[in-house]
C-alpha cells in the first residue's frame, strides 16, 4: 500500500492497515490531523479541541502496536459530534445552557470507540440540541461548507445537525466522526457535503450519555469518507447497553466481511412517492442513474407504494418537538448549565434561565412540543401523529415483502447559502423530506455521494433497508459507491 501525499488524505480503512504495519506511527498521524484543525478553525467545524489528550491517547495506542497488543481502531484520530458525553471534556450541545458543561462520565458510543483503540481530536459543532437542517442554529456560529459551488466564493451550509462531523470528514480535519440522527442529520449534512453517513436501526447503538433531542427517534451513527468507513466505524459503535432499555440485544456482524457481496440477485424497490414537485432536474436524474447502476450489477428494479410518506414530515414535526419539550424540562438553572442572575424567585429563575440558555429555534419547538402534548390539543394533534406515525412503518413492511432495499434520492438539492433559509423555517424542514420517514419507522438509512450538481457541488442517493439488516444496506451503498466513482474533493479554499 503505496502512502497518500498528506496523511490526512488516508481513508480510515487505509490509516488503520498503514497503523497496524508501522508505516506511519499513531503519533505521526494524529499529530498530522492536528495541524489541519489548527489550520482550518475558518469551517468552525469544532466547538473543543482536544490536541494534549489526542496526542497522549496516539502515544499509549503506539505503545500497543508495539508490544503487539492492538486493538481494532487502534491509533486512528475521530472526531466526536458534541452531543456525546465525554468525560472530563466540554460536552455543550450547541447550546449557550450548556456551554460550561463538564459531564462526570463518558456515552457508551464513545466509551466503545476509545474500546477499540481509537483517539479524540475533539468535539464537533452541530445545530443547537441537535435542532436544524443547516448548521447554523449552533450558539457556536455556523459551521461552513468544505465545498463552494464553481467561480463563487459564497459560503454554503454543511447540512444539520451533524454539521460539524461532515466537515470535518470532507474537509480532511479527521479520519471519521460520530454523528446524531433524528429526522436525517447524519444522511441530509453527509448527502451535501460529498460524505458517507448511516442512520443504523433504532436500538443498534445505545443512546445512553446522547444529550436527548427526541428519544423515540434519536440514534447514533457514523460519517465517513467511503462505505468501508462506515462498516468498519459502525461495528465498534453499536452494541448492547444495560444502562439503554431501547438498545437491542442482537449480535453485530462484521459488517466490513460482506461488504464486497455485489447486488446480484437484489429486489431494489423506487417508492413513487418521493418524486416531488418542484425538485430540481439533476435530483430526479441522479436517483434514475442509481437504479441503472444497480440494474447493470445484477439488482432487479421494482416499484413500491409508501402512500403516508406525505404526512411524514407534518408527523415528525409534531412527534419531535413533543420529545423534545419533554427532554428539554430537565434544563431549569437549578442542578447544571446555565443559570440566570439577579433573580429573586424560583419561577423567574427557571424563565430566565431557559430565556437565556435556549436559542430561537430551540424555543420555538419547545413551545409546538408543549402545545401539540397540552390538554385539549394531544389527541387532535400528538395522538394522530402517532397513528401515521404506524401507518408510515405499516408502508415499509409492506414494501420490504417486494424488496430488500429502497433507493430514493436523500436531499431535495445541494448545499444552499448560510442564510439563505433562516426567515422561512418551513422551507428549511423541507430538507428533511426524504429522510424523516426512516426515523419514524427505525429504520437504517445510508447516504452515500453520488455525483455533482453542474455548479460542483455534491448531490447523495440514499438506501434504505429493513430493520437491523445494516449488511444489506452497506453493501448496495458500496455498489452505488463503486459505479458512482466519486472521487471529486473540496478545494481546500480555506488553507489559501
Amino acid at each position: 500500500m503505496s502512502l497518500p501525499a498528506t496523511p490526512t488524505d488516508f481513508t480510515l480503512a487505509d490509516a488503520r492497515d498503514a497503523v497496524a504495519t508501522k508505516k506511519i506511527s499513531s503519533k505521526e498521524l494524529t499529530g498530522a490531523f492536528v495541524k489541519a484543525i489548527e489550520g482550518a478553525r475558518t469551517l468552525n467545524a469544532f466547538v473543543t479541541e482536544t490536541p494534549d489528550r489526542a496526542m497522549q491517547m496516539a502515544e499509549a495506542s503506539d505503545a500497543r502496536i508495539a508490544k503487539g497488543v492492538a486493538r481494532p481502531l487502534e491509533g486512528l484520530p475521530l472526531a466526536i459530534k458534541d452531543l456525546f458525553c465525554t468525560k472530563g471534556v466540554k460536552t455543550t450541545a450547541g447550546s449557550r445552557i450548556l456551554s460550561n458543561f463538564i459531564p462526570p462520565y463518558e456515552s457508551t458510543v464513545s466509551q466503545n470507540l476509545w474500546n477499540a483503540g481509537a483517539v479524540m481530536l475533539g468535539k464537533t459543532n452541530m445545530d443547537e440540541f441537535a435542532m436544524g437542517s443547516s448548521n447554523e442554529t449552533s450558539f457556536f456560529k455556523p459551521v461552513v461548507n468544505p465545498w463552494r459551488a464553481k467561480n463563487s466564493n459564497q459560503n454554503l451550509v454543511p447540512g444539520g445537525s451533524s454539521g460539524g462531523s461532515a466537515t470535518a470528514v470532507s474537509g480532511n480535519l479527521c479520519l471519521a466522526a460520530t454523528g446524531t440522527d433524528t429526522g436525517g442529520s447524519i444522511r441530509q449534512p453527509a448527502a451535501v457535503t460529498g460524505t458517507v453517513g448511516i442512520k443504523p436501526t433504532y436500538g443498534r447503538c445505545s443512546r445512553w450519555g446522547i444529550v436527548a433531542f427526541a428519544s423515540s427517534l434519536d440514534q447514533a451513527g457514523p460519517m465517513t469518507r467511503t462505505v468501508r468507513d462506515a462498516a468498519i466505524l459502525l461495528r465498534q459503535m453499536a452494541s448492547v447497553d444495560p444502562n439503554d432499555s431501547t438498545s437491542v440485544d442482537i449480535p453485530v456482524p462484521n459488517y466490513e466481511a460482506t461488504l464486497e457481496g455485489g447486488v446480484k440477485g437484489l429486489r431494489v424497490g423506487i417508492p413513487k412517492e418521493y418524486r416531488l414537485d418542484g425538485a430540481p432536474p439533476e435530483i430526479d436524474a441522479l436517483w434514475q442513474k442509481g437504479a441503472e447502476w444497480l440494474k447493470a450489477q445484477g439488482a432487479e428494479i421494482v416499484d413500491v407504494s409508501l402512500p403516508h410518506t406525505k404526512y411524514a414530515l407534518p408527523a415528525y414535526y409534531i412527534v419531535a418537538p413533543a420529545e423534545a419539550s419533554s427532554n428539554l424540562a430537565r434544563y431549569d438553572g437549578v442542578r447544571f448549565g446555565h443559570r440566570a442572575e439577579g433573580v429573586r424567585e424560583i419561577t423567574e429563575l427557571y424563565e430566565k434561565s431557559r430565556a437565556e440558555g435556549f436559542g430561537a429555534e430551540v424555543r420555538r419547538r419547545i413551545l409546538i412540543g408543549t402545545y401539540v402534548l397540552s390538554a385539549g390539543y394531544y389527541d387532535a394533534y400528538y395522538a394522530r401523529a402517532q397513528k401515521l406515525r404506524t401507518l408510515i412503518a405499516r408502508d415499509f413492511t409492506q414494501a420490504f415483502e417486494k424488496c430488500d432495499v429502497l433507493l430514493t434520492p436523500a436531499t431535495p438539492g445541494p448545499a444552499f447559502a448560510l442564510g439563505a433559509k433562516n426567515s422561512d423555517p418551513l422551507s428549511m424542514y423541507l430538507n428533511d423530506v426524504f429522510t424523516v420517514t426512516v426515523n419514524l419507522a427505525g429504520l437504517p438509512g445510508l447516504a452515500v455521494p453520488a455525483g455533482l450538481t453542474a455548479d460542483g457541488l455534491p448531490l447523495g442517493l440514499q438506501i434504505i433497508g429493513k430493520a437491523f439488516d445494516e449488511a444489506t444496506v452497506l453493501r448496495a451503498g458500496r455498489s452505488i459507491e463503486t459505479a458512482a466513482a466519486f472521487g471529486a474533493k473540496p478545494s481546500k479554499w480555506w488553507t489559501a
